[in-house]
């Protein structure tokens, strides 16, 4: 029995499970999505968490600390280069687990393991804002009137140039130098 115990063996002896975790974490850096058995998956988000909350700090001890869990090159540049900058402000959670079904020969409960932060469907983009809103009606009615008061104030804005240019094109030189000998007159 396994009262208590918290390691799923995943019925693999230690080394075993060990390699096989680290593949799976390679592979899920290096490819930001896997597909496994939900088992697997929650091993693997135990196991891959802790090499994610590492990353954040590039030192030259966390990038050999992490190669000495993944063993390979590859995937802790990714690590380092890419997925490191898009989780640093994360505070924890790096990965999701997505239910799929069941696997056809076995009835194996079958899920998608991903970054949170690569997936384009939930992350697209940019944040809504959102703002606290009254129950009043008349808020929005305001808001209608100052954005046409808004954009009547930039029509004229954007119309009065364009008519002083017309006016100083169509004046003619003499008319130019009559209006400057007036001037001096004034003076």
């Amino acid at each position: 029995m396994r009262h208590g115990k918290k390691v799923n063996h995943l019925g693999r002896k230690s080394a075993h499970r060990q390699a096989m975790l680290s593949n799976m974490a390679c592979s899920l850096i290096e490819h930001k999505r896997i597909s496994t058995t939900l088992a697997k998956a929650k091993a693997l988000r135990v196991y891959v968490e802790p090499i994610l909350t590492k990353s954040k700090d590039d030192t030259t001890h966390n990038r050999r600390t992490t190669f000495s869990y993944l063993k390979s090159k590859e995937a802790v540049s990714e690590l380092f280069r890419t997925i490191a900058p898009k989780i640093a402000d994360r505070p924890g959670g790096y990965t999701r687990i997505i239910r799929t079904g069941y696997r056809l020969g076995d009835n194996a409960e079958m899920c998608l393991i991903e970054l949170v932060d690569f997936n384009e469907v939930y992350t697209s983009g940019e944040k809504k804002t959102t703002t606290r809103r009254s129950r009043r009606g008349g808020s929005s009615a305001t808001k209608k009137a100052e954005a046409v008061e808004a954009v009547e104030v930039a029509e004229v804005v954007e119309e009065t140039p364009a008519v002083e240019a017309t006016e100083e094109a169509t004046e003619t030189p003499s008319e130019e130098a009559d209006s400057t000998e007036e001037k001096k007159d004034e003076e």
